[in-house]
C-alpha cells in the first residue's frame, strides 16, 4: 500500500510537471526529459527518512514549498488577467491552496521540532498535507487551463 501511494504521487507530481509549462514554449521530447528528472528528485522526496535525516527532509520540503508557493503566485498572476466571472470563481480556489500551503508550512516547522518518538507521525502527517496540496494544485491548474486562455 505504501507503495501504491508513492507511485500515484510520483505520477500526480510527473502530471503537474507537464502542466507547468505551454506546451509551445516546451518539446514534447523536453517534457519527458523534464518529468523524468522530476520523477526522480520526488522518489527522492518520499523515500523513508530516518529521525536521523531529519534536518535533510525539512530542508528538502521547504524547497518544495518554496516552489509550489512560486507557481501559486504565477497562476494568481494568470487569474488577475482574466474576466471578473473567473476571477470570482477562482478566489475561492486560491485561498484554498494559500490555507494548505500555511498549514503544510506549520506541519514543517512541526517537523523541525518533532522528537524521535513523534518524528514517524509528524512526517506522515506532512506527506499527506504534501499529496494533497499538490493535488489541490493540478486542480486549479487544470481550472485555469480550461477556463483561462493561455
Amino acid at each position: 500500500m505504501k507503495h501504491i501511494k508513492k507511485v500515484i504521487l510520483t505520477l500526480g507530481v510527473a502530471a503537474f510537471a507537464v502542466g507547468c509549462k505551454p506546451s509551445e514554449e516546451i518539446s514534447t521530447a523536453e517534457q519527458f526529459k523534464k518529468i523524468k528528472t522530476e520523477t526522480k528528485e520526488i522518489a527522492q522526496d518520499v523515500k523513508d527518512y530516518t529521525f536521523a535525516q531529519k534536518a535533510e527532509f525539512t530542508e528538502k520540503m521547504q524547497t518544495q514549498l518554496a516552489e509550489i508557493n512560486k507557481d501559486l503566485d504565477h497562476l494568481a498572476a494568470k487569474i488577475e488577467k482574466s474576466t471578473d466571472a473567473a476571477k470570482a470563481e477562482a478566489k475561492p480556489k486560491l485561498q484554498k491552496l494559500r490555507d494548505q500551503t500555511e498549514k503544510l508550512t506549520k506541519q514543517l516547522e512541526e517537523a523541525k521540532q518533532a522528537s524521535e518518538s513523534t518524528w514517524d507521525d509528524v512526517k506522515a502527517a506532512f506527506r499527506k498535507g504534501y499529496a494533497e496540496l499538490k493535488d489541490g494544485f493540478q486542480q486549479a491548474r487544470q481550472w485555469v487551463s480550461d477556463k483561462i486562455a493561455p
